[in-house]
């Protein structure tokens, strides 16, 4: 979007430091040229560590100051009541913050993004425990992300379902929405390929695949007792685990996965793999397996079909928006339906092979340019009309 008046956008990246958050201002940073962005210039307030990672314009400023090191209560507290200073000592006409949280109080329009659906799916939070510390912290985050919604003069959501959740759970809001999903990198995609029917008639074991970290609402444990009930039966499975372990769930996801496998034949944990890494794991499975119960948007998901992969899904939350009728669903929470769901894209050859086609082709929906260009144009429009 081109614009005759000169426009500085302000990034609140104060708070970013890794994982999807990262990948994500990375992205459309990278996606957009100055002409094309809507701004003049864009300044991005971050600690060190996040602004190596950021792409190197010359429309690109990048602001750093020794708070934005420090603890996370210490960041939100100077969030509040340092950041508007700068961005106002700065010139900006309007602040993003992809975080969730804005100022309380700030001389400018603000724009911010919902990427976390527990704080607003109670239910999901409360697996982690009634008088736990992640239960506490998403009544908070429902609190300042709520207050920031409202006060927000734009809304970015990644999915319909988000943005129809939370509006209702907030009982709507006063700013302008879009929904902008996130993309999938190039490294991810693959052509469906179709290997299963050979593996099978050699007797080779079938690799399922689950990219996750592991938390109550992914159901690793419901996934672990699916698998190895199909080994009971005689299936040649194997799934493998990739992702972060969080405490004290991953307690019990080990504890389970070796009381079945003790020689761990067929249960496989690679934990914690770095994110530049992932793509090869993908590049190794014949299924793959997404049993999250709580999403804003799965781009785990999305990368299983960029992969070219057939895909049992969860039935929960925007699963079914993203992967439509390219997979095969199962209740999360009931070890015997995901079973049912593995088993029949193991059973139906031509079906499986359809699915796989038909989900890669629905991933190339998700791209990062088309990302980038949404959202500074939606930033843009919205810094547009309060300059008027």
């Amino acid at each position: 979007m081109n614009s005759d008046c000169q426009l500085s956008l302000a990034i609140d990246a104060t708070n970013i430091r890794s994982g999807g958050g990262l990948t994500h201002l990375v992205q459309v940073l990278r996606a957009c040229s100055l002409d094309e962005s809507g701004f003049d210039s864009v300044t991005v307030f971050a600690c060190r560590k996040t602004a190596d990672h950021l792409p190197s314009r010359g429309w690109i400023k990048i602001y750093s100051a020794p708070w934005m090191e420090g603890a996370l209560l210490w960041r939100l507290l100077c969030q509040q009541f340092r950041l508007p200073r700068l961005v106002k000592r700065a010139g900006c006409d309007l602040l993003f913050s992809p975080g969730g949280t804005l100022p309380a109080m700030c001389s400018i329009p603000m724009v911010t993004m919902s990427q976390n659906m527990l704080p607003f799916e109670s239910d999901r939070a409360a697996l982690f425990g009634r008088w736990s510390w992640m239960l506490l912290k998403m009544r908070l985050l429902r609190l300042l992300q709520a207050r920031s919604f409202k006060a927000a003069k734009g809304v970015i959501f990644l999915s319909q379902y988000a943005l129809n959740s939370v509006t209702a759970s907030l009982g709507g809001l006063k700013g302008v929405t879009a929904i902008i999903p996130h993309g999938v990198e190039h490294r991810f995609r693959n052509p469906p390929r179709s290997m299963l029917s050979e593996k099978m008639r050699q007797n080779e074991s079938l690799r399922l695949l689950y990219v996750s970290i592991q938390a109550p609402y992914k159901h690793h444990l419901e996934l672990i007792k699916a698998v190895a009930s199909l080994r009971s039966d005689g299936r040649m499975l194997t799934l493998q685990m990739v992702g972060p372990h969080t405490y004290p769930y991953s307690n019990d996801v080990q504890r389970l996965r070796l009381s079945l496998d003790p020689d761990e034949v067929y249960l496989h944990d690679s934990g914690h793999v770095r994110f530049d890494l992932i793509h090869k794991y993908y590049e190794d499975a014949d299924l793959f397996i997404f049993a999250s119960s709580c999403e804003n948007l799965p781009n785990i998901l999305i990368e299983g079909m960029s992969s070219g992969l057939p895909i049992a899904c969860a039935d929960r939350g925007p699963m079914p928006e993203v992967l439509r009728d390219g997979g095969v669903y199962f209740d999360p929470e009931s070890p015997a339906s995901i079973a049912k769901a593995i088993s029949f894209l193991v059973d139906n050859p031509e079906i499986r092979r359809r699915l796989a086609h038909r989900s890669w082709e629905l991933s190339q929906l998700y791209t990062w340019r088309k990302c980038g260009h949404q959202t500074l144009d939606f930033l843009a429009r919205i810094a547009q009309q309060q300059s008027i």
